[in-house]
């Protein structure tokens, strides 16, 4: 593969992890609420599943999804489940009173939970797998070595954890973190309509 083609694939799949969906979501509302370095895991959490996405990409998924439709349409409904499940939650816990000292770990929730909750994230959204079969069709020739899997790999992580740990680092400032306290029923009121919404796009779609 040559430079240019993964430059390309660097920034159009940037593009893709920068934009809003329940991983981005929940790192929003884990900085918030748990500070910047569980974020961090929770982002790490995020690229991992990006990965996983990815590499069952690389290696066939998007195929079997076209040939067996009905596989895709039941990890969707189960996916929309979970994703609903988790605005459920988010929306009836809305107005309890948080806090104001951040947790220490690994009070609550450890590193391995968070990076779990970021995996299976990523995971409940299927559409993930076919979006990197047309992306890596469009990209990969088919005589890429396979070295060449590894540093695509690397991208996506890069990419989805990376951009997760700024937005980490933008929502567990003292100011952004001031106002979620000030504000703290409507935002999770917010997360969790929005992150309802996607999961009834994910299925309907």
């Amino acid at each position: 593969m040559s430079l240019a083609a993964f430059t390309a694939l660097y920034f159009v799949h940037l593009a893709a992890a920068m934009s809003p969906g329940p991983a981005v979501l929940l790192a929003m509302r884990t900085s918030l609420r748990e500070g910047f370095v569980r974020g961090v895991w929770l982002a790490i959490g995020i690229g991992l599943g990006a990965c996983i996405w990815a590499a069952a990409a690389l290696f066939g998924l998007a195929l079997v999804f076209k040939v067996a439709p009905v596989l895709l349409t039941g990890l969707k409904f189960a996916g929309a489940a979970y994703l609903l499940y988790m605005a459920y939650k988010m929306w009836r816990h809305s107005g309890d009173p948080m806090d104001t000292d951040l947790p220490s770990l690994p009070k609550d929730r450890s590193p391995l939970r968070l990076i779990w909750l970021g995996i299976s994230t990523q995971l409940a959204n299927p559409k993930a797998a076919v979006f990197f079969g047309t992306f890596f069709l469009t990209f990969i020739p088919p005589t890429a070595p396979l070295w060449a899997y590894g540093a695509i790999l690397g991208i996506v992580f890069f990419n989805d954890a990376g951009w997760n740990i700024i937005v980490a680092r933008i929502f567990s400032l003292e100011k952004t973190r001031a106002t979620y306290l000030n504000l703290k029923s409507v935002i999770e009121r917010v997360f969790g309509g929005l992150l309802a919404l996607l999961g009834l796009k994910l299925a309907l779609t």
